[in-house]
C-alpha cells in the first residue's frame, strides 16, 4: 500500500462532479416551494435548471406538483415550465379534513426514477422527503449516482444517508433565486426633452 498525503489526491471534487454522465432531474414541486418560503426567496426556474444540470448532459427534468384546475395563475406557470425545459407531472389536489389541500407524488417520483434506470447516470432529487429514501437506495444499487438537493431543516436524515452527495439549498440560493427587479423612473431630466431622456434608476 502506498501512503498518500493530502497533496496526493487523485481527483479534485470538481473533477469528480464533471464525471456525472447523463443527468435526470426529479423535482418535488411542493417541497421546493416550501423550502423557498423558508429561505425567503423566489425560485428562478431557468437558473435552477442550469444549476442542477451544471454543464452535464441532461436527459430530462421532471417537475412534480399538485394542481388546482381553477387556479389560472398556476396553469400559466405550469405551461411556462413545459415550454422551458421541464416535464410537468401533475395530480389534482385533494381536500383534507382540516381544510388544507395536498397531492402526494412520492410514488410517481419513485416509479420514474426506477423506470429510467439505464438511461441516466446521475439522478438529482430535489426533495427532503424521507419516504423517497427507499427509491434512492434502490436506484443506487442499480448503478446510479444520486444527488439530493433540499433545505437541511426540511430534509430527512435517512434520505441524506443513502445519497451520494447532499447539497443544502441554503448554500446555493444565490445562484437559483430571482434577482429583484430594479424600479425605474421615467421622469425626464431637467432641460432634456422627454423623447431624449434616458430612464433613470431610482
Amino acid at each position: 500500500m502506498l501512503d498518500h498525503t493530502e497533496s496526493d489526491i487523485v481527483f479534485t471534487p470538481e473533477q469528480v462532479l464533471e464525471n456525472r454522465g447523463r443527468v435526470a432531474i426529479f423535482i418535488d414541486g411542493s417541497n421546493l416551494f416550501y423550502a423557498a418560503l423558508q429561505l425567503g426567496i423566489e425560485i428562478d426556474y431557468t437558473k435552477l435548471l442550469c444549476r442542477l444540470t451544471a454543464g452535464s448532459r441532461l436527459l430530462r427534468s421532471f417537475f412534480y406538483t399538485g394542481v388546482d384546475r381553477t387556479n389560472e395563475k398556476q396553469q400559466g406557470f405550469l405551461l411556462w415550465m413545459r415550454r422551458n425545459g421541464y416535464r410537468v407531472i401533475s395530480k389534482d389536489l385533494v381536500q383534507l379534513p382540516d381544510g388544507s389541500k395536498k397531492a402526494n407524488l412520492d410514488v410517481e417520483i419513485a416509479v420514474d426514477m426506477m423506470a429510467l434506470v439505464g438511461s441516466y447516470d446521475t439522478a438529482v432529487l430535489v426533495s427532503g422527503d424521507g419516504d423517497l429514501a427507499y427509491a434512492v437506495d434502490a436506484v443506487s444499487y442499480r448503478g446510479v449516482r444520486v444527488e439530493v438537493v433540499s433545505l437541511r431543516s426540511m430534509t430527512s436524515d435517512s434520505l441524506i444517508n443513502v445519497a451520494d452527495r447532499y447539497i443544502d439549498l441554503e448554500q446555493v440560493k444565490e445562484t437559483i433565486m430571482k434577482t429583484p427587479r430594479h424600479s425605474y423612473s421615467y421622469r425626464p431630466l431637467a432641460g432634456i426633452p422627454v423623447e431624449e431622456a434616458e430612464p433613470q434608476e431610482s
